[in-house]
């Protein structure tokens, strides 16, 4: 039947998603954040992100992945799809690790802000370097870089991704580092503006298992 089928995918992909918080923290025992505090964070130090509305706006529905080496930080990839080349690509000032101990609760949102005072300003893709907060607290940064040839090879090997998580096999050279995990979905990219785009995370079937957003903003 089709519901058996679609209760089937959803349970797989909640497994996988688990699975992969599980690999990259290997204690779990840590107290839970309290929602409310979370989102009280949030809106408090962005405001403008959360309760900002826009006449005109345009939505998309994209592909986003999450990857890094275990011991290492994370690189966040949006591509039309997931054979296209990537629309921007960053590393984000955590590592892979902190990133999926946040996740672990169900609500991570990651706000990327940029002060752009120069008179002729760069699309919102081409800012170089962003100021990074975590579910409401600051992390450091996050910097736009072009892809590397250790990029292409790790998103070649996702080309037949479209939605999961898990981890991609490393050469030797490499297994100090850690596994090299990934997690992959769907995002629905809202535009509200030229200076202000948001990416959020669609549950496959309409579930509820992960609530990620990330908020791009220009100040």
């Amino acid at each position: 039947m089709a519901t058996s089928v679609d209760c089937g995918r959803e349970v797989r992909f909640r497994r996988s998603l688990w699975s992969l918080v599980e690999c990259m923290v290997p204690c779990c025992g840590l107290p839970p954040s309290m929602s409310g505090t979370v989102s009280s964070d949030t809106e408090s130090s962005h405001g403008s992100i959360t309760t900002s509305t826009s006449i005109s706006t345009s939505t998309s529905t994209i592909t986003g992945t999450f990857f890094g080496y275990r011991k290492g930080r994370v690189s966040f990839c949006l591509q039309d799809d997931s054979r296209s080349s990537p629309l921007l690509l960053l590393e984000l000032g955590v590592p892979t690790a902190y990133l999926a101990r946040e996740m672990q609760y169900g609500l991570l949102r990651i706000a990327l802000e940029c002060d752009d005072k120069s008179k002729e300003r760069c699309g919102l893709y081409n800012v170089p370097v962003w100021s990074m907060y975590c579910n409401g607290r600051k992390v450091g940064f996050a910097i736009k870089r072009k892809m590397s040839s250790n990029d292409a090879a790790v998103l070649k090997l996702m080309q037949s991704v479209s939605v999961g998580a898990g981890v991609l096999p490393v050469s030797p050279k490499c297994e100090e580092d850690g596994e090299l995990m990934y997690m992959r979905a769907s995002f629905q990219r809202v535009i509200g503006s030229p200076h202000s785009h948001s990416f959020h995370m669609l549950n496959p079937l309409g579930s509820t298992a992960q609530e990620l957003s990330i908020f791009l903003f220009r100040s």
